[in-house]
């Protein structure tokens, strides 16, 4: 089972890419499936999906394309995977109350909610500027982000 999906890694992937441009001209379709190795149609598709979740705004015209509809340095992975498959959860008794009927003498859930609240500390605190800075062979820095997620 894969916790990152692979559409959700190709979106990660072509926002970076988008990062490393950013306040450049629009990157075409075209140009992210052939420098990231990502097929047309789910470019395509990919790029419409980040557009409705606010991060990308598409330019027409002949050198038109796409680019990052806010800084960099604010917007998170967690925010690109969610946008793109939903939240990661390990397992879904973490989801909320009333998903396992054990929850109450569960011994193994507590464990699990502080990996889960790690993992999604983790993603909250790398930036596309920070992966962007990190592909421009600058030593990457992460924002530690700590925090109880409601479950």
């Amino acid at each position: 089972m894969d916790v990152i999906r692979r559409n959700t890694d190709y979106s990660m992937r072509a926002m970076v890419h988008m990062a490393v441009h950013y306040g450049g001209d629009p990157v075409s379709n075209n140009r992210l499936a052939d420098e990231l190795d990502i097929p047309y149609h789910l470019v395509c598709k990919l790029m419409q999906r980040l557009g409705k979740a606010g991060f990308v705004k598409s330019c027409m015209g002949p050198k038109g394309g796409f680019i990052l509809a806010k800084d960099p340095a604010k917007i998170s992975l967690i925010e690109v995977v969610e946008a793109i498959q939903g939240p990661i959860t390990l397992n879904r008794c973490l989801l909320g109350a009333n998903k396992c009927p054990k929850q109450a003498v569960c011994t193994i859930r507590g464990s699990l909610a502080e990996l889960q609240d790690d993992i999604d500390g983790y993603l909250r605190g790398v930036t596309l500027k920070a992966l962007s800075e990190a592909r421009a062979g600058k030593r990457p820095r992460r924002t530690r982000v700590y925090g109880r997620r409601k479950r």
